[in-house]
């Protein structure tokens, strides 16, 4: 079962969520999966003893100049302009950060040894243990334009379907995020009840629709008074299934890297409940 969690910014509560549900997951064979690659902080919370650091590659053009014929083949083949021929000068120039790593290049260069493909490191992906949950993060360099193929990367080399998934998406609503939603079968959306909060999670309701994905919500921060997320629940028709009250001890807590489920034992229960509601979905 892969669980994703996701909120239309940074900071309304994604990381809380997501490690509490890991943390109350204790009947299952749990893993914690961080795929917010440019801001990876779950480690932070389920401290986790890290066994293996994987470089992430990919392959990307080495063009030979003492080979190239500079015909333009490769340059005129790419789809993303990543590679400028220039014959006057008999100079090749490649752009790493506009690469796609499709291998077009290399399939339509005819001249053998003038182009070949090289592994180029874009992040790491860490894996360890957290207890008896099993922990993997993804981290970007810093400088890379996209996260999209180390997030999918994880999914397909580390994710077999085979245990119970919580993952920690990317905020917002942009490619990250929606490769991390891709495989899920349940979305938990957190958000704020006020009213910028619910103008995020308008857009994720948006992106989980158009995904076709059941979704729950979180409101975190709840003072017990606003209705303005109940009242969009109802007209979206997407349950709220948990209200995180609004707590100065919560926000202490959280600030020294001690997770909701250990400063207030009592939610363990619900988000194990939670946990189970969906696994029961049909």
């Amino acid at each position: 079962m892969y669980i994703a969690v996701a909120s239309g910014k940074g900071g309304t509560g994604k990381t809380l969520v997501s490690t509490s549900l890991a943390l109350s997951a204790k009947e299952y064979r749990c893993t914690y999966v961080d795929l917010d690659v440019e801001e990876p902080n779950g480690a932070i919370f389920l401290a986790p003893e890290i066994r293996e650091e994987i470089p992430f590659t990919l392959q990307v053009p080495e063009i030979d100049e003492n080979i190239c014929t500079f015909c333009e083949t490769c340059a005129k083949s790419c789809l993303f302009n990543a590679i400028s021929i220039i014959p006057p000068v008999k100079k090749a120039m490649f752009f790493p950060d506009l690469c796609h790593s499709c291998g077009v290049c290399a399939y339509v260069c005819p001249v053998d040894g003038a182009l070949k493909e090289v592994a180029r490191e874009i992040g790491k992906i860490r894996i360890g243990r957290s207890g008896n949950i099993t922990f993997i993060e993804g981290r970007l360099q810093v400088g890379q334009l996209s996260g999209v193929p180390l997030i999918k990367g994880i999914i397909n080399d580390y994710m077999d379907m085979e245990s119970l998934f919580i993952v920690d998406s990317s905020p917002g609503t942009s490619c990250p995020v929606v490769e991390s939603l891709k495989k899920s079968d349940y979305v938990i959306l957190v958000t704020e009840p006020n009213p910028f909060g619910l103008n995020d999670l308008k857009l994720t309701v948006e992106l989980v629709k158009e995904l076709g994905k059941d979704a729950g919500i979180i409101v975190n921060k709840d003072d017990g008074k606003s209705t303005i997320i109940d009242e969009f629940s109802r007209e979206v028709n997407i349950p709220v299934i948990l209200e995180i009250p609004y707590s100065i001890d919560i926000q202490k807590a959280y600030s020294n890297g001690i997770p909701l489920v250990v400063s207030m034992p009592e939610t363990a229960e619900k988000f194990k409940a939670i946990i189970k509601m969906i696994s029961r979905r049909p």
